[in-house]
C-alpha cells in the first residue's frame, strides 16, 4: 500500500507552527568487562528532537559547474522544472529523479490490516524541492552549460536540444588552477582561472562570489559541493595544514600543499555553508576539518558512490554476512570522460584507488570467525583511460570467495555504468539531506538548549565512496546500514521506532489466546 502524505498520532510527536518536536527512545548496547568476561549491558537514552519546518530557497554550488556531473544534474533540474519530454528511438521520455533516494524511494511507515504501508521519503519532513534548486559554480573552463552538456554527451540529442536555450546563458565563475594537483593533461582546458598564485586573494575571491549569488538570488541557504577534477593528496605537514591557524598562514603565504578543493572548503566554511567532496581526495586536511568544528559548518565527503563501489558495498557485505570469506576481490574500470582522462595520470588514479579499496575494510572487521586479525583479501582496482566509451564506464569485478570445507566459490560481474546519470542524482540526495541536516537539533541527558549534529555529516555516507566520519568514530561502508541510517533518524524525528524487520505480531502462536486477540485487531 502506497500513501503520498501521513502524519503521526503520538504524544511524543507534537506539529507546531514552525517546528516538530518529537520524543525518541533510544536503545542501545555497550560491553563492559565482567570477571573476566565481555558482557553486553543493554541501556536506554531520551532524545528530544526538533525539526525546522520552514523550508528555504536552497542555492547550490558546484565546483566544476560545467563538466558532465554538473552539466547533468543542471540539465535534469531544468527538464523537470519545465516539464520537458524528449523523443527517442524508444518513445517518448519524461523527466524523473530516479536515482535519488530521496525523491525516488520509499520507506516503511507502519502496517494496514497487515499490510505494509510505504510513503515516499521526502514526504516524512518538510524537504526542499529540486525543482526550486538555484544553481551556479565555478569552473577552470570557460565553456557555457549548454555547451558543456553537448560536450558531455550524456543526454539524448533531443532532450540536448530543448536544453540549450535554457543552458547557453548559465557561465560558470572563473575556479582555481593550480596545475600540481591534477592531470598535466589538464592544461588545455584551464581558460577561465582566477589569475596569480596568490591563494589567499583567492580564498577572498571565492567568499566573493559565494556572498554575490547569495544575495542576487534572495537565498536563505548555500551549500557547496565539489564535483571538479580527483586531485592528488595533499601532505600532510606539521605547521601547515594541522590546525586551522596553521591552515589559514598557509593560505596566507601561498603555500603550495594548500589544494584548490581545500582553499574552496575553507572558504565555505567561513561563510557557513556546507561543504561537501564529491571526489576521493584528502580536501578534509586535519586543519580543515578542525575549521569546520570550530565553526560548526557542516562538512561531508569523500567521493561519490555511484556504480561499481556501491554494486562492491552491497555484494561484499552479503558474502561475509553469508559466512563466506572473499579471499580476492579485482575490480577493472575503463571510462572515457575527462574524469577518466584525469585518472590516467598515477598521482590523481592513486586518490581514487584509496577510496574504492577501502569499501570492505569495516565489513572485513565485521567477522573474525572468517579473518583473522590483520587478514584480509586481495583487493585490487584498476582504472583505464578508453576514449571511445564516453561516458559509459565499464566496471568488471571478480570476487572469489573460500566456502564449505575448502571449496571456492566466483562471482563475476558486468557492469555498465552511465557515469554522470548515476552520479547527479547523489548530488541532489547530498544537497537535500545536506540541507535538512541544517534544520534537525537535538536535546538529551543533561542538556538544556537543542544543538546541531557533529558538523562532520557521516550522515550522507550512503551517497559518499569514502565516509569522512568524527574523530574516533567508526566508518560504516556496508550500504543498507548507511541507507537505514539516513532513515531511522528521519522515523526519530517523527517519534517512529526503527525498522527492524523482526515482525514479532506476525509470529505469535495461533493456540495462544493472547495471541489470537493480537492478530484479530
Amino acid at each position: 500500500m502506497f500513501v503520498e502524505t501521513f502524519k503521526v498520532n503520538s504524544s511524543k510527536c507534537q506539529y507546531g507552527p514552525d517546528s516538530i518536536d518529537s520524543q525518541y527512545e533510544y536503545q542501545g548496547v555497550e560491553t563492559e568487562v565482567v570477571n573476566g568476561e565481555l558482557v553486553a549491558v543493554p541501556y536506554s537514552r531520551t532524545w528530544h528532537l526538533r525539526t525546522d519546518t520552514k523550508v528555504p530557497k536552497l542555492g547550490l554550488m558546484l565546483v566544476g559547474w560545467c563538466g558532465n556531473n554538473g552539466s547533468t544534474v543542471t540539465g535534469a533540474v531544468l527538464a523537470n522544472r519545465e516539464g520537458i519530454t524528449w523523443r527517442t528511438k524508444d518513445g517518448i521520455r519524461h523527466p524523473n529523479y530516479y536515482g535519488s533516494i530521496v525523491m525516488s524511494s520509499t520507506v516503511c511507515v507502519g502496517q494496514f490490516r497487515g499490510e505494509d504501508v510505504f510513503a515516499p521519503m521526502h514526504s516524512m519532513l518538510p524537504m526542499v524541492n529540486p525543482n526550486d534548486l538555484v544553481i551556479d559554480g565555478w569552473d577552470i573552463n570557460d565553456a557555457n552549460l549548454a555547451e558543456g552538456m553537448c560536450r558531455a554527451r550524456v543526454f539524448e540529442y533531443d532532450l540536448q536540444r530543448q536544453l540549450e536555450g535554457h543552458m547557453a546563458h548559465l557561465k560558470p565563475r572563473p575556479s582555481v588552477y593550480y596545475p600540481d594537483f591534477i592531470a598535466a593533461n589538464q592544461e588545455s582546458r584551464a581558460n577561465n582561472v582566477l589569475p596569480g598564485n596568490d591563494k589567499q586573494a583567492h580564498l577572498d575571491q571565492i567568499r566573493a562570489d559565494i556572498r554575490d549569488f547569495k544575495a542576487k538570488n534572495e537565498l536563505d541557504k548555500v551549500i557547496v559541493l565539489w564535483t571538479a577534477n580527483t586531485e592528488r593528496y595533499s601532505d600532510i605537514i606539521e605547521g601547515v595544514n594541522d590546525t586551522p591557524e596553521n591552515l589559514l598562514r598557509a593560505i596566507e603565504g601561498s603555500h603550495p600543499e594548500v589544494s584548490p578543493s581545500t582553499l574552496f572548503a575553507v572558504a565555505s566554511i567561513l561563510e557557513g555553508c556546507p561543504y561537501i567532496n564529491g571526489s576521493p581526495q584528502n580536501t578534509f586536511v586535519p586543519g580543515c576539518m578542525e575549521l569546520a568544528i570550530q565553526n560548526n559548518v557542516f562538512i561531508g565527503g569523500d567521493d561519490f558512490k555511484s556504480g561499481q563501489t556501491k554494486f562492491k558495498s552491497v555484494l561484499a557485505d552479503f558474502l561475509v554476512q553469508a559466512g563466506l570469506k572473499p579471499t580476492a576481490i579485482v575490480s577493472y574500470n575503463h571510462l572515457g570522460n575527462n574524469d577518466g582522462k584525469n585518472l590516467s595520470a598515477p598521482s590523481q588514479f592513486r586518490s581514487k584507488e584509496i577510496s574504492k579499496s577501502t569499501v570492505v575494510d569495516d565489513i572485513v572487521k565485521s567477522n573474525q570467525i572468517l579473518f583473522k586479525p590483520g587478514e584480509h583479501p586481495d583487493h585490487v582496482v584498476v582504472i583505464k583511460y578508453v576514449p571511445a566509451v564516453a561516458d559509459s564506464k565499464r566496471a568488471m569485478d571478480e570476487y572469489t570467495s573460500e566456502i564449505f570445507m575448502g571449496g571456492t566459490n566466483t562471482i563475476v560481474a558486468h557492469n555498465t555504468c552511465e557515469d554522470s546519470l548515476l552520479a547527479s542524482p547523489l548530488i541532489i540526495d547530498l544537497a537535500l539531506l545536506g540541507e535538512l541536516a541544517t534544520r534537525i537539533t537535538y536535546k538529551t541527558g543533561t542538556m538544556t538548549e537543542y544543538d546541531s549534529f557533529h558538523p562532520v555529516l557521516s550522515l550522507l555516507s550512503y551517497m559518499l565512496k569514502a565516509p569522512v566520519v568524527p574523530p574516533n568514530a567508526p566508518v560504516v561502508n556496508a550500504l543498507y546500514k548507511q541507507r537505514y541510517c539516513i532513515e531511522n533518524l528521519l522515523r526519530a524525528c517523527l517519534s517512529l521506532p526503527p525498522e527492524n524487520n523482526m515482525r514479532l505480531e506476525h509470529r505469535l502462536n495461533p493456540r495462544s489466546e493472547e495471541a489470537a486477540r493480537q492478530i484479530s485487531k
